[in-house]
């Protein structure tokens, strides 16, 4: 009887046993099938890879996929995969994590967090888009391996990463510089040069520029017809100069190159959108959507008036054939009298008919003065659709395309969907603009050269 109540004990024992294990194992796969539901949304993909055998520097750039819906991404490292990961929240085993990443490539300061674990053994990093208020687009992707090695020369100089070929959507005018900062840069210095100065050292620029962050507005126009040559510097918090020049990097944008076509207007057509996206994100310029190559005339914060009184400067060295011109939204926002914009709309197409260049006027998309507020903490005119119809309603009489009639807006409003700041079309939104241009264009490049060809009999 003692040995069978043994016994038992031991079946009580062991079955209570597989029960508690059985039940944390269950437990667990539970809560990682819930961790990885998330809200539908696809994870971020395409993170660089490294292995033992093909590792990268203690200062690296990672990169992944570019998510056009993603105001920046947030970036997290371990020192080893946790059991417990949930896709969806960050994790307190991180050892590292950061929300200032507001471009698809990063390069984390790794020796400042994991010194000790370089070249010995491998990091985790993973990667989620968030939104403009701060909550996740995304679930987090899965964790990548990094693999580091002393071997590899470190960053060691700012990364650019915008190419400007002359392809569609890719000549402007007024150019935006763009590069991956390096871990711990504060300030930057952008010079231009007229030739190469990787192969003349003694090579003087003849623009410099600084910026706080890793990109630059140039407020000036460069057609040179050579082009030229820009780099950039980093400096530490100090103002003390952090590795060397960066590559250089050709641009050319030349008045030689024969446009036929260019665009003359703000900040819409110059390009960018979704507060984080400059023109250099050609995602968000409706210039690569068109059938057809032109010339980016725009400068980003035009009024209407500004748009008129460069074109001398801007427009006549290029003289296109045909000028696509959309400019007034920043001025009929800002409350300026609509039958100004229109004047500055006319004195445009003059000033086109008398050079020999066929006008083409776009219609004003409209604004969400909510979202406007929201992410650019300014105020709107209270009667803006007024204000906006009554400058649409001229453009629809001339030689046109009707680029607001991309957008359906219940009550005058831009729905978010297209404009997260309420202004300026996301990628989304420069197609449908893109696709309006391109079914008109045939006729309308018609209508164009009668009108011109009618000033210049009248003439």
């Amino acid at each position: 009887m003692k040995w069978w109540r043994q016994r038992r004990t031991y079946v009580i024992i062991f079955v209570l046993t597989v029960c508690v294990i059985g039940g944390t194992m269950g437990g667990i796969l539970f809560y990682q099938m819930q961790s990885r539901k998330g809200e539908g949304a696809e994870m971020v993909n395409e993170l660089t890879k490294t292995s033992k055998h093909h590792p990268v520097s203690y200062s690296p750039i990672l990169e992944w996929e570019k998510d056009v819906q993603a105001v920046f991404y947030e970036v997290e490292f371990f020192s080893s995969v946790p059991f417990f990961l949930d896709d969806n929240s960050e994790s307190t085993a991180a050892i590292y994590r950061t929300r200032r990443v507001y471009q698809n490539r990063y390069n984390p300061p790794l020796q400042k967090f994991a010194g000790d674990l370089l070249g010995k053994k491998p990091l985790y990093w993973r990667v989620r888009s968030m939104d403009f208020d701060g909550q996740p687009l995304t679930p987090f992707s899965k964790p990548a391996e990094l693999w580091t090695s002393p071997d590899i020369a470190p960053m060691n100089a700012p990364l650019l990463v915008t190419e400007y070929n002359g392809e569609k959507g890719r000549a402007l005018l007024y150019p935006v510089y763009h590069w991956v900062q390096q871990a711990g840069a504060k300030s930057y210095e952008v010079a231009l040069y007229h030739e190469n100065p990787k192969l003349n050292e003694q090579a003087q620029p003849f623009a410099t520029m600084f910026a706080d962050m890793s990109e630059l507005y140039d407020t000036a126009p460069r057609p040179l017809p050579q082009g030229f040559y820009w780099r950039v510097l980093s400096f530490d918090g100090e103002g003390n100069v952090m590795g060397k020049w960066s590559e250089p990097q050709y641009y050319k944008v030349s008045p030689l190159d024969h446009w036929e076509v260019g665009v003359l207007g703000d900040s819409i057509s110059h390009g960018g959108g979704h507060f984080s996206f400059g023109p250099a994100d050609f995602e968000f310029s409706y210039l690569s959507y068109l059938d057809f190559s032109a010339v980016n005339l725009s400068q980003s914060g035009d009024t209407a008036q500004m748009t008129r009184d460069r074109f001398e400067k801007d427009v006549l060295p290029f003289k296109p054939h045909y000028l696509l011109i959309m400019t007034g939204s920043n001025s009929l926002r800002a409350g300026e009298d609509p039958q100004l914009v229109i004047a500055c709309l006319q004195d445009i197409q003059q000033k086109c008919l008398e050079n020999g260049i066929a006008p083409i006027l776009l219609t004003l998309p409209a604004i969400n003065p909510d979202n406007i507020q929201h992410i650019f903490k300014e105020g709107t005119a209270p009667d803006y659709a007024r204000r906006f119809q009554r400058v649409n309603d001229f453009i629809r009489t001339q030689v046109y395309i009707d680029t607001a009639a991309a957008f359906n807006c219940p009550a005058d409003k831009l729905p978010t969907e297209y404009a997260l700041d309420g202004l300026h079309p996301d990628a989304n939104g420069k197609k449908l603009m893109a696709q309006r241009i391109n079914a008109a264009w045939p006729q309308v490049k018609g209508l164009a050269d009668r009108m011109l060809i009618h000033y210049q009999n009248e003439e």
